[in-house]
């Protein structure tokens, strides 16, 4: 079904996202005088950063950021991000600092595996190359963390106050996009039944095209991809691919020149991170909001493809 390029192409992409968050988490702990080392810091986030848009905290024991928006006299729709390999809760926060503009709180757990926490050593539980091998056990430790997290927040009257239990999401980059997946429904032993809608950013998805559930999600997903992004996006496009298998409503955003590091700050395109922005809103408030404004399926400059089914 995919090419061994294909499978070495993710195995590269993959480590060198390892390679990449976990240099900078390293640079991080210098402490010599180091622009380089700073501006790292600010993208990918320790305590120091105080921007004011963002909250950390630990939430079921688990290292937090949060990002929400400015009035919550009223209770409103949540979503949890999970980062990816050797990442961390603040790789993607550009685009969690537009959804809390947009009326979510975003909670963001650092998993085991996040490079700022010390994970960068860990090597992934099963190759990437052998997604065959994947199954729900695999990196069930993220699972357990959002799961933790959510019971933990809603049995806390502070934070139950401010969240509206009835419009619960997920999104994820890449193994998030793994994580979050399967707690759609796409391991069905992960299944979340709060979850109403998925958003999966250039997402490890093979070993659910695999052995997964993908036609049994039921919930609106969203995949994004990009036109250089080789290691991951062919494992979502395309015959037999995940978005083909995934139950409907399901979105496909084919972006131009976007790679795997793309919906992360190590992007400095404005113009792109408006993209991921964009539709990444306009998907969440058509199926969490119940917005009618909102409009996922419109085709935007920048933008190869759009399916939708």
């Amino acid at each position: 079904m995919f090419s061994k390029k294909s499978a070495a192409q993710t195995v590269a992409f993959l480590a060198l996202a390892a390679g990449l968050f976990a240099a900078s988490a390293f640079t991080s702990q210098v402490r010599s005088e180091n622009p380089i080392r700073d501006r790292l810091r600010n993208r990918f986030g320790k305590n120091e950063r105080a921007d004011g848009s963002v909250m950390r905290c630990e939430i079921a024991g688990l290292d937090c950021a949060v990002w929400a928006p400015s009035d919550t006299r009223q209770a409103v729709p949540l979503i949890v991000f999970s980062h990816g390999f050797h990442g961390s809760n603040m790789q993607s926060a550009f685009l969690m600092r537009a959804l809390a503009n947009a009326g979510y709180i975003v909670v963001a757990p650092n998993h085991h595996d996040a490079a700022t926490i010390g994970g960068w050593l860990s090597k992934p539980q099963t190759s990437f190359a052998k997604a065959a091998q994947w199954s729900d056990q695999t990196y069930v430790d993220r699972k357990k963390d959002i799961v933790d997290l959510l019971t933990s927040l809603q049995q806390d009257q502070a934070w139950t106050k401010r969240i509206d239990w009835n419009k619960i999401a997920l999104a994820g980059h890449s193994l998030g996009g793994y994580t979050v997946l399967g707690l759609s429904g796409a391991w069905p032993s992960w299944r979340l039944p709060t979850v109403k809608a998925v958003l999966a950013l250039s997402p490890y998805c093979w070993p659910y095209s695999l052995n997964g559930n993908l036609g049994g999600i039921g919930v609106p997903v969203m995949y994004q991809g990009g036109t250089d992004d080789k290691g991951i996006t062919p494992f979502v496009k395309g015959p037999n691919g995940a978005f083909e298998k995934t139950s409907s409503p399901a979105y496909f955003v084919y972006f131009n020149k976007f790679n795997h590091f793309s919906w992360t700050d190590l992007n400095r395109n404005e113009e792109q991170r408006n993209l991921v922005d964009h539709y990444s809103i306009a998907f969440f408030d058509k199926y969490l909001k119940g917005s009618t404004s909102a409009k996922p399926e419109i085709k935007e400059p920048g933008v190869v493809s759009l399916e939708l089914k």
